[in-house]
């Protein structure tokens, strides 16, 4: 998809980034940053930007340091973020947005469900039931009967303006979140589209998250 740019008046730019290859979490927190300051002073478009990183751990501000066991041997990010313990990698689907609630609801609890609906309706399209869980952030599947999670949701909001997001499973290696406690949840299993039987390419995934997108620009 590359950079696209949604509605032609200045003020209602919107940015669509497409990051090829793997995006360092460091290089992308300071990209986040940047944009979210100059959102805030009205000097750049609000942003969706899809990416992968390279394998590694993160923990957000809820999480704790015995979430991420003695067996993980990849790199640790300490981030900003809302939520616990994670895993990125090659064959995840990260959506990172810089939306500016301000022009929609200044209420973070809508934000969240509203990223949640956009991902079991982006689901739907593939053939996939993705549901909420009372008390667990995040989208589920049943497989064999019991609960997995397949996109895990931490978001950060300063003064109105979001950034990160989303993390969907495509074809990730689901053995590396066997080094951690999966959100501080450990009675649940994770899974991603291909552990499912669903086949389908990552540009295939962009377009259908783009289509059912929920926030106008």
């Amino acid at each position: 998809m590359g950079t696209s740019y949604l509605n032609s008046k200045p003020e209602n730019i919107f940015e669509w980034k497409t990051q090829e290859g793997l995006v360092g979490y460091e290089d992308a927190c300071k990209w986040m940053k940047e944009r979210v300051f100059a959102l805030q002073k009205n000097s750049a478009p609000e942003c969706v930007w899809f990416l992968e990183h390279p394998p590694l751990y993160t923990l957000g501000t809820s999480g704790q340091d015995k979430d991420i066991l003695g067996t993980s041997n990849l790199p640790l990010f300490r981030t900003g973020r809302g939520g616990q313990a994670t895993y990125h990698g090659p064959g995840q689907r990260v959506i990172y947005l810089m939306l500016d609630l301000k022009k929609r609801h200044k209420d973070i609890r809508w934000y969240v469900r509203e990223l949640e609906e956009w991902i079991i309706h982006a689901l739907s399209h593939v053939g996939v039931k993705g549901e909420r869980r009372a008390g667990r952030i995040g989208i589920w599947v049943n497989k064999g009967g019991q609960d997995h999670k397949i996109a895990a949701l931490g978001v950060r909001v300063q003064k109105w303006v979001t950034s990160h997001g989303i993390s969907l499973n495509v074809n990730p290696d689901l053995s590396a979140y066997q080094n951690i406690i999966p959100c501080g949840l450990s009675h649940y299993g994770v899974t991603s589209l291909a552990d499912l039987g669903i086949s389908i390419t990552m540009e295939d995934i962009n377009t259908t998250l783009y289509k059912t997108f929920p926030f106008n620009p």
